[in-house]
């Protein structure tokens, strides 16, 4: 059965979804362009990496060049205007970072970034070389194409967004309710700095000689005579095509412990690929984020596994 809390979660991701497609980006970039009153030159479209089957096309189509190709001089001088080609080209901010070069401050409205002629033009090459490919794929290609492309990207990218603050809000969760047990059960030691229900950093003396502690590297930690004892790492994001970069942050921290040490992971979303990368890293146990959040018997199982049965600081508590 859903619980309420995780309709609700879907409810305002959908919310804010609906937010950012409807806040009129799309139409504020192109009006960018279409107002932009400096030269562009198309005269050499290798060099633009525009296809000359695609710009016929769009030229017997009667469509101006300008919105459906980029231009490095727009692209510097309107660094904003990245998003239109962007999403005509259906590109996400990661994939153009890995191949041309990070444009996240490109398109944010509150900044105001410096672009160099050679990072314009290295962008522009990839939007261009995309949007030739899906003209050229589809013979009635129009501009209501490019636009449906534009708000779909848009959407594509706050779900992204919506996604890493779930996964943000996601870690927290599990670091709030985890000092909640704590306390509850009588862990803390005597001397002990009593922990705020927000406190996401910190560490704090337990029973048995164990201090816990809260960071990045490990997100949870756990360590006896200076050595950790266990720790637990919160990878919250649920998107697939991330897995390979959370596993290799996964493996960083898990590098750094002793062979001794018990290594616990809370994941989002675990894919078959790094299943079985994990079976290679001696992982005690993989628990999935939404089991521990909205499974109260999961989440009583698992702080059995963790204090009683690594640590061996607590009594195994029943339901």
């Amino acid at each position: 059965m859903t619980s309420d809390s995780a309709i609700d979660a879907a409810i305002e991701r959908a919310i804010q979804i609906a937010r950012r497609v409807a806040s009129q980006e799309d139409v504020r970039a192109r009006d960018l362009i279409t107002g932009f009153d400096g030269e562009l030159d198309f005269s050499d479209l290798e060099s633009l990496a525009i296809e000359e089957s695609a710009w016929r096309r769009i030229a017997d189509a009667a469509i101006p060049p300008r919105l459906v190709f980029a231009h490095p001089a727009l692209l510097q001088a309107v660094p904003s205007v990245s998003l239109h080609y962007r999403g005509i080209a259906m590109l996400s901010r990661k994939i153009v970072a890995n191949l041309a070069g990070n444009v996240d401050r490109w398109e944010d409205p509150n900044a105001k970034p410096r672009v160099t002629p050679e990072r314009a033009l290295k962008v522009c090459r990839l939007y261009n070389a995309v949007i030739s490919s899906l003209i050229l794929d589809k013979t009635d290609w129009t501009m209501e194409n490019g636009y449906r492309n534009v708000l779909a990207t848009i959407g594509i990218t706050a779900d992204g967004t919506m996604r890493n603050i779930i996964g943000q809000s996601g870690e927290r969760e599990i670091k709030r309710r985890m000092l909640a047990w704590v306390r509850e059960q009588g862990l803390l030691a005597d001397d002990s700095e009593e922990p705020s229900d927000a406190a996401l950093a910190g560490a704090w003396m337990l029973s048995g000689g164990v201090r816990m502690v809260f960071s990045s590297e490990p997100d949870i930690g756990f360590e006896r005579n200076g050595a950790w004892a266990a720790v637990i790492e919160v990878k919250a994001g649920k998107d697939p095509a991330g897995a390979l970069e959370r596993l290799g942050a996964i493996k960083k921290t898990f590098d750094q412990t002793p062979a001794s040490c018990k290594r616990f992971l809370i994941a989002g979303v675990v894919t078959p690929s790094m299943r079985s990368e994990l079976d290679g890293m001696h992982v005690e146990q993989v628990a999935m984020m939404h089991d521990l959040l909205y499974d109260d018997a999961k989440w009583l199982a698992y702080m059995n596994d963790v204090f009683h049965h690594a640590l061996r600081i607590a009594d195994q508590v029943s339901p």
